[in-house]
Protein backbone atom coordinates (compact mmCIF):
# COMPACT_ATOMS: atom_id res chain seq x y z
CA UNK A 1 0.00 0.00 0.00
CA UNK A 2 1.55 3.31 -1.10
CA UNK A 3 0.57 6.44 1.25
CA UNK A 4 -0.56 9.72 0.35
CA UNK A 5 1.75 13.01 0.55
CA UNK A 6 0.24 16.41 0.23
CA UNK A 7 -1.27 17.57 -2.66
CA UNK A 8 -2.04 13.54 -3.56
CA UNK A 9 -5.76 13.04 -5.18
CA UNK A 10 -7.35 9.75 -3.24
CA UNK A 11 -10.31 7.70 -3.80
CA UNK A 12 -12.27 6.16 -0.98
CA UNK A 13 -15.57 4.63 -0.01
CA UNK A 14 -17.00 3.65 -3.17
CA UNK A 15 -15.47 6.73 -6.15
CA UNK A 16 -15.22 9.44 -3.44
CA UNK A 17 -12.42 11.47 -4.09
CA UNK A 18 -10.32 14.53 -2.47
CA UNK A 19 -7.06 16.08 -2.47
CA UNK A 20 -4.77 15.60 0.63
CA UNK A 21 -4.15 18.66 2.99
CA UNK A 22 -2.38 16.66 5.85
CA UNK A 23 -0.60 13.35 6.41
CA UNK A 24 -0.84 11.61 9.95
CA UNK A 25 0.41 8.73 11.31
CA UNK A 26 -2.53 6.80 10.80
CA UNK A 27 -4.73 8.50 8.63
CA UNK A 28 -5.21 11.41 6.35
CA UNK A 29 -6.75 14.74 6.12
CA UNK A 30 -8.57 15.16 2.91
CA UNK A 31 -10.49 18.38 1.04
CA UNK A 32 -13.38 16.81 -0.63
CA UNK A 33 -14.25 20.10 -2.50
CA UNK A 34 -12.18 19.15 -5.54
CA UNK A 35 -15.62 16.96 -6.65
CA UNK A 36 -17.63 18.68 -9.16
CA UNK A 37 -20.56 17.27 -7.34
CA UNK A 38 -19.61 18.33 -4.18
CA UNK A 39 -22.26 20.32 -3.08
CA UNK A 40 -24.93 18.19 -4.71
CA UNK A 41 -23.70 15.30 -2.25
CA UNK A 42 -23.87 17.38 1.17
CA UNK A 43 -20.77 16.27 2.52
CA UNK A 44 -18.38 18.10 4.76
CA UNK A 45 -15.64 20.26 3.52
CA UNK A 46 -13.18 17.79 4.59
CA UNK A 47 -12.82 14.30 6.17
CA UNK A 48 -9.88 12.15 7.73
CA UNK A 49 -9.66 8.90 5.94
CA UNK A 50 -7.27 6.19 7.72
CA UNK A 51 -4.35 4.90 5.43
CA UNK A 52 -5.99 1.50 4.85
CA UNK A 53 -9.29 3.03 3.31
CA UNK A 54 -7.86 4.66 -0.26
CA UNK A 55 -5.96 4.60 -3.08
CA UNK A 56 -3.90 7.12 -4.73
CA UNK A 57 -5.26 8.30 -8.10
CA UNK A 58 -2.97 11.15 -8.59
CA UNK A 59 0.49 12.09 -7.40
CA UNK A 60 1.82 15.92 -7.60
CA UNK A 61 4.52 16.88 -9.46
CA UNK A 62 6.85 17.15 -6.44
CA UNK A 63 6.71 14.10 -4.99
Amino acid sequence: MKKAQVGNVIEFKEGLRGIVEKVNENSVIVDLTYMDNYRDLELDQRTVINHKNYKVIKETAFN
